[in-house]
């Protein structure tokens, strides 16, 4: 179970190994936006993204025995860097599963931090499926993307960071702006801030066309997307919430949010204009939709959470285009 102690106790085991990642700002990302603008920069994190943390924390959280055998990630790029990087850490032997079309720079990446890297087709495989059948075969423990209670413990941490470094700020009330795919991320900042604080709201942001989260939360129900490629925001491209996230952000989560690749790609070129950080796509749609998305939003001072920066240049040379 994902709560405020899991999280504190996260935390914990994430002191001195996680990095502590800054709160941005630029007048002129709040002239765009019509309102307050904070950052989260989380592409400054270890491996470029938010999801060290998650895997830290679940790989650290493993029996002996478990951790002895090794372990197993499926991931487009993120998480599979970040598993790969935590076990290369504490000694434990990791094995990725990527999709063969995932970017280069993740691939490359993930291989280089000593994991072994097994690739699939996303469009013809069943990812699920596969990853179970490889784990059960070599006996390796599976650590799942989002749907996992210390993953969501360890993202966690990064809203209690988001709570401290609001307050020192003077924000005691904010909209926060999160990437979003499985929901893991979110799910673990809203557990963070309903204990720590109450006053900052959960917005999830997600690629238009594949908004299965922001569907679900107005549905009331999980329900999936139809495909889970033809989004520029590959990082966050999921069949659908996560079981144990979906419940956490129905109880917690504002309204969910969708931005086009446009507008993501927009994002990143302010971000490194105006905030000199480097985003991905995927990485980049909170800040989209808090700077292009004002009727969307109610607060005076939105948060957005710059999840990842793990960008192959030709995209980003995209991105820096609509400059």
């Amino acid at each position: 179970m994902s709560d405020i102690a899991a999280i504190e106790a996260a935390a914990e085991r994430l002191r001195g190994h996680a990095t502590v990642t800054p709160m941005l700002s630029s007048p002129f990302l709040d002239e765009i936006a019509g309102r307050r603008v904070l950052v989260k920069a989380e592409c400054l994190q270890k491996t470029g993204s938010f999801k060290y943390r998650g895997a830290r924390s679940a790989l650290s959280a493993l029996d002996p025995d478990a951790a002895r055998r090794g372990v197993l990630a499926m991931s487009s790029g993120n998480h599979a860097q970040g598993v790969a990087l935590a076990a290369r850490e504490l000694g434990i032997a990791a094995t990725i599963l990527m999709p063969s079309d995932a970017p280069r720079l993740k691939l490359d990446n993930t291989a280089a931090l000593g994991a072994t890297v097994v690739t699939y087709d996303r469009e013809t495989a069943d990812r699920d499926a596969l990853g179970r059948g490889i784990a059960e075969e070599r006996g390796l423990t599976l650590i799942p993307p989002f749907d996992h209670a210390d993953v969501i413990a360890g993202q966690g941490t990064c809203g209690l960071e988001i709570a401290r470094q609001a307050a020192e700020a003077g924000v005691g009330a904010a909209e926060v702006l999160v990437c979003c795919g499985g929901g893991g991320l979110s799910a673990g900042i809203a557990l963070a801030l309903e204990a720590r604080a109450p006053d900052l709201r959960v917005r999830t942001v997600e690629p238009e066309g594949f908004d299965d989260v922001a569907r679900s939360l107005a549905a009331g129900t999980r329900l999936r997307n139809d495909r889970t490629t033809g989004s520029a925001a590959d990082a966050i491209l999921t069949p659908a919430p996560g079981e144990l996230t979906y419940p956490i952000l129905r109880r917690l989560a504002g309204p969910g949010l969708a931005v086009s690749d446009d507008a993501a790609f927009r994002a990143m070129a302010a971000a490194f204009l105006r905030l000199k950080i480097v985003l991905e796509p995927g990485g980049a749609v909170a800040l989209a939709a808090a700077l292009f998305l004002p009727e969307a939003l109610e607060a005076e001072t939105v948060i957005a959470v710059a999840t990842g920066g793990n960008v192959d240049p030709d995209v980003f040379a995209r991105a820096l285009a609509t400059l």
